[in-house]
């Protein structure tokens, strides 16, 4: 089952701006993304590598023949962020109202619905068994 366009378009858009939106502050160093990973015990490693991860995941997730790997990176890398905002960070970061844990919500659901819908060729890619999903 595939959903239309639009919602397949809407759900690859919604993770992709919000992962590439993020990307400035942990690449510059903004002082809130400093704050969350030396709190995490991973500053400056852990930040530029979850950036460079979301990033490689972002461009993965807009290109069509590989949006499944795309999501499928991000649901990893927002599952850690998730793991964190439960475990040490809290929901609300340095008072912003649950924004950076809202964001992850959202980019965790539209990617666990992208790797939903594209299940077939993730299958096809990992075991080559499955009718090739690439050739309708």
């Amino acid at each position: 089952m595939k959903p239309n366009k639009i919602v397949f378009w809407v759900l690859r858009i919604v993770p992709a701006v919000i992962l590439l939106q993020t990307l400035f502050f942990k690449f510059t160093a903004a002082e809130e993304s400093v704050y969350i990973f030396s709190k995490l015990g991973i500053e400056p490693w852990g930040r530029i590598g979850s950036g460079i991860a979301e990033l490689i995941a972002a461009i993965l997730i807009l290109i069509p023949a590989v949006t499944g790997i795309g999501a499928f990176m991000a649901l990893g890398v927002i599952s850690g962020a998730l793991i964190s905002h439960f475990t040490v960070l809290g929901i609300e970061v340095q008072g912003d109202g649950g924004q950076l844990f809202i964001y992850a919500v959202l980019v965790f659901i539209s990617s666990a619905l992208l790797v939903f819908f594209e299940k077939d060729k993730l299958l096809y890619l990992l075991k080559g068994s499955v009718k090739n999903p690439l050739k309708n």
